[in-house]
């Protein structure tokens, strides 16, 4: 059923990407594996991420199931689409069986996306993260693909408005090369080198970005470090 529905939504989404006229800059898809389980681990800025790091996939030809909260799953029009492409609810109350749930599809050679902030950073910088991404690819025996996001808030992030407009946004996605996940490393450890690895190449797509604000209200979607007015981290 999945492959059914998952490739459509694609071709929808490329749709919309042509209507808004986005300007896409993707570097480092060759580090995505063309087949084998995989842990990618994204930033998460706005509403539409999994969507940009699922296009990030297609040269490898990967359909990532991405791990969501549970009340996505509810919505009586992202739900039955969620469930159909095999994404994973996460309840984060009873947070064991999504474990579980990703863990079997890592070892069915599946990718699985995991955005270890657990929410959007309303800063725009890099929030604290969690730890299951590497305790799955330890328990797994996969790798951790870190992917960084630039641009995606202009389009719909938390406390705006979503702009879905013909704005010709660019948006800059980066894909680092797959990390090890020793069994024998603490978690911690793993996931300190992961968020260091996220945070080079957040800087990395930010510096590529190719706009700036196009005049001082223009500024809310850049950090305070760079010169806008984000909320502080």
């Amino acid at each position: 059923m999945a492959e059914f529905v998952y490739p459509p939504v694609i071709g929808a989404a490329r749709t919309l990407f042509r209507a808004l006229d986005l300007k896409f800059d993707i570097a480092g898809t060759e580090n995505i594996p063309r087949r084998g389980g995989a842990v990618l681990v994204s930033n998460h800025i706005g509403y539409l991420d999994f969507v940009f790091c699922g296009l990030a996939a297609r040269p490898a030809k990967r359909l990532v199931r991405f791990m969501a909260k549970e009340s996505v799953f509810r919505h009586k029009v992202s739900g039955p689409l969620m469930r159909a492409m095999k994404h994973i609810p996460v309840d984060r109350a009873q947070g064991m069986h999504a474990y579980k749930h990703a863990l079997a599809a890592l070892r069915s050679g599946e990718v699985i996306g995991v955005f270890p902030e657990a929410t959007i950073s309303e800063s725009f910088t890099l929030k604290t993260f969690k730890s299951g991404a590497a305790r799955l690819a330890q328990e797994a025996g996969v790798p951790l693909l870190p992917m960084a996001l630039w641009g995606t808030q202009r389009l719909w992030t938390k406390g705006h408005k979503r702009e879905l407009g013909r704005h010709h946004f660019p948006i800059t996605i980066r894909v680092g090369e797959p990390m090890a996940a020793d069994p024998a490393e603490h978690p911690e450890k793993i996931t300190d080198r992961l968020r260091a690895r996220v945070q080079d190449l957040l800087e990395a797509a930010q510096r590529a970005y190719p706009v700036r604000p196009r005049h001082p209200e223009d500024t809310w979607w850049i950090p305070p470090h760079l010169g806008g007015t984000a909320p502080s981290a």
